[in-house]
């Protein structure tokens, strides 16, 4: 019912920053808490931060706190998550994700709908 796309993803320096942009399509977007998560090679996806249906309220890793900042835009249909200081350990596949709830929702079985990703790589 949600299409996602994700862009914004590319090769940067520890320290960098990166904004990632979510386009969605679907009626129901407005209603959807957005997220975005994260998978590195070798390990499971793992929450970075979430927007209630308004963006009214945000939730986030703690790994991310102070650096990472997720919005929405449900005039243009679109989530962001704005990435400063990063590091290493940021670098994986980024992904949007639309979740059936309106509010809180911070595990990836909470998401329905999800992106194809895209890379984020922190190197020196």
């Amino acid at each position: 019912q949600v299409q996602l796309v994700e862009s914004g993803g590319g090769l940067v320096q520890p320290g960098d920053s990166l904004r990632l942009s979510c386009a969605a399509s679907g009626r129901t977007f407005a209603r959807n808490a957005m997220g975005w998560f994260r998978q590195a090679p070798g390990k499971e996806r793992e929450f970075v931060a979430a927007i209630n249906w308004s963006g009214g309220y945000t939730y986030y890793a703690d790994f991310v706190k102070g650096r990472f900042t997720i919005s929405r835009d449900n005039a243009k249909n679109t989530v962001s998550l704005q990435m400063n200081s990063l590091k290493p350990e940021d670098t994986a596949v980024y992904y949007c994700a639309a979740a059936p709830s309106a509010g809180r929702a911070v595990e990836v079985y909470e998401y329905n709908y999800w992106g194809q990703g895209t890379q984020v790589t922190v190197s020196s």
